[in-house]
């Protein structure tokens, strides 16, 4: 059995225990250390990777991890309750927060489940300074750093975030904001439930939230401007976010600005799957209910005692399940390799350096590549706008501030308005990451960080450059140009299709399907080789089609009989493996032209076609 939480004294300093961190087992010297048990045995997901993507793989994965950790830590949780030890499992990563003397640890790193026991230190973040001279706001509303993404380009194309839900994880919300409000997901205009939409990670009083909050409260303003930067729009002239068609959910991860490994993964895990307020995430998570992105304008440096690995495997689950996480890359720039501390060091966390009003990299903003794992990847993945960034703070008003934490929320905005233009991108996230980067627009830094040449892009300043939501949308489409001849003949009895294609997505396509859906009641007369026919639908099938390649299909069809008048449509569909890429005109139209003969009197009559 386990004791209660203890301390064991000697005379002399003892090393820790094999799996015990030495900064875990100093700090439980004298009262006791918050620390993270992690377990061997950590969930295959690679069965749920290979299932197609949507809520049945992100429900895959949920199953997984739960199932993993309910198994795994089920000796080790009878013994700490049996000795009254408070605790919390988790199962977005295998592990379990605890608090306990050396003894109490000593006890735990020897069972053979565990892997090792890192410190859950409270970590205080550096917040942006509110205290920025104002610049006068946009013309009709819309914020400069809005405009910079060109946002307000896609919402005139008719995409403004529909159908999409956005998440934060920050100091908090103030959800009943003027330009929040009618976008939390909670909210249908005339009643509010929190239940899924709100959770608070916080579960110690503190600030005026207090602990375990069952309502969205924010003690700093932080969140509530990241948020606002994302979704925000009063509907009375703040017009602040970039995807203010979306919903958003949250999660305080901060007391006052102080957070922890712990409650920044026990965030992850609401996020994918999000439970009701005071609820259980192990049995009354919901993954249908989880979030296509989330926002994290927080960082955890090991040099406060962050474990990196930890929430490495945290970002990387929760990426398995479809969800875009993004993450500022941090303000401790301008050196080199400045980009040093979780999440935005991770492959799996979409990274994001900040730019002023010229487009120009922020002073502060981390630069690449990656030192602080070895790994040497560039970083930042993007960059966008965070210098005297306007949004909302909490009790209805707004302020400027600046620092990646105003950065990164641009781009989550920005998946938000790509996956609701292209909704076939969902889930998505591979191709997503791509397209968000190659659309951006370059810049370049003679700053030379990883042996960076002056014209090199990616760069590890600014990465692929600052977002363009406008440039992003045409890459997730293929360009289609079909034409319909009716054909000569008395009365009209056939039509000639033909079909070209150009592939402007910035995807690759494999195992490509063409298809086309002939007219009701038309009869294939003859096309282009290699077709295949199933009913009124006709397919021919590549092996591949390159970005800006070029394919033309033709065939033609023959009518029932007379149809003057009629308008015949045919519609077009491309398949490929992965993502469905839509087509620019799916369908194209044609008119039936009244030719008839004309029965002429008079003498000489000839045949005439009208």
């Amino acid at each position: 059995m386990l004791a209660t939480v203890g301390t064991l004294r000697a005379s002399a300093p003892l090393p820790p225990p094999l799996g015990i961190t030495p900064q875990v087992w100093e700090a439980a010297a004298d009262g006791g250390a918050d620390a993270l048990v992690l377990f061997k045995e950590q969930a295959d997901l690679s069965a749920a990777e290979e299932m197609p993507l949507g809520e049945e793989r992100r429900r895959s994965v949920y199953e997984a991890l739960r199932t993993t950790a309910l198994r795994s830590q089920a000796d080790l949780r009878k013994e700490l309750d049996a000795a009254g030890v408070d605790y919390r499992s988790f199962y977005v990563v295998n592990m379990i927060a605890v608090r306990g003397g050396r003894e109490l640890l000593s006890q735990l790193a020897a069972h053979p489940e565990v892997e090792r026991i890192a410190r859950n230190p409270s970590v205080r973040q550096e917040m942006p300074d509110p205290r920025f001279p104002l610049r006068s706001q946009a013309a009709e509303g819309i914020e400069w750093n809005v405009q910079q993404v060109n946002a307000d380009d896609v919402w005139a194309l008719g995409y403004t975030g529909e159908g999409i839900v956005v998440a934060g994880q920050d100091t908090g919300y103030d959800w009943d904001h003027p330009a929040l409000i009618d976008q939390y997901r909670g909210y249908n205009g005339m009643t509010v439930t929190h239940d899924y939409n709100w959770h608070d990670a916080i579960h110690s009083p503190g600030s005026d939230c207090g602990a375990d909050s069952p309502v969205p409260c924010d003690d700093n303003g932080h969140g509530t401007h990241t948020m606002g930067t994302i979704v925000g729009d009063d509907g009375d002239g703040n017009r602040i976010g970039v995807a203010p068609g979306a919903a958003w959910i949250g999660c305080r991860n901060m007391d006052e600005g102080v957070g922890s490994p712990a409650t920044y993964a026990e965030c992850f895990e609401f996020f994918l799957a999000p439970y009701p307020v005071g609820g259980d995430p192990f049995t009354d998570g919901e993954p249908s209910r989880a979030p296509h992105v989330i926002n994290n304008s927080w960082t955890c440096p090991p040099s406060e005692g962050c474990d990196p690995d930890t929430l490495r495997a945290v970002v990387q689950n929760v990426r398995a399940a479809g969800i875009v996480v993004v993450a500022s890359a941090g303000n401790s720039g301008p050196s080199c390799g400045s980009v040093e501390v979780p999440p935005p060091i991770y492959d799996a966390a979409f990274s994001v350096g900040a730019t002023d009003w010229g487009d120009n990299i922020a002073d502060f903003s981390s630069r690449g590549p990656v030192l602080a794992d070895g790994s040497g990847r560039m970083k930042p993945d993007v960059s966008a706008p965070g210098v005297g960034v306007r949004s909302s703070f909490p009790g209805g008003g707004y302020g400027l501030l600046s620092g990646t934490s105003m950065a990164g929320p641009h781009v989550a905005g920005n998946v938000a308005l790509l996956w609701s233009a292209a909704p076939s991108l969902i889930d998505d996230v591979d191709t997503t990451e791509e397209i968000v980067a190659r659309t951006a627009r370059p810049r370049t830094t003679i700053q030379g960080c990883g042996g960076d040449d002056a014209d090199d892009v990616p760069n590890n300043a600014y990465g692929w450059g600052i977002v363009d939501a406008l440039a992003a949308i045409p890459q997730t489409w293929v360009a289609a140009s079909g034409q319909a001849e009716v054909l000569d003949g008395v009365p009209a009895s056939e039509i000639r299709y033909t079909l070209r294609l150009t592939n402007t997505s910035a995807l690759s396509l494999t195992t490509v399907t063409i298809s086309q859906t002939l007219p009701v009641s038309s009869t294939l007369i003859w096309g282009d080789s290699g077709y295949e026919v199933d009913g009124r639908v006709v397919h021919w099938r590549l092996p591949s089609l390159a970005p800006g390649s070029v394919v033309s299909r033709r065939l033609e069809v023959a009518l029932p009989g007379p149809m003057p008048g009629a308008r015949l449509t045919s519609t077009y569909e491309l398949r490929a493996a992965g993502p469905a890429v839509p087509l620019s005109e799916p369908e194209v139209g044609v008119d039936i032209p009244w030719r008839m003969l004309v029965l002429p009197v008079f003498k000489d009559a000839r045949l005439e076609v009208r």
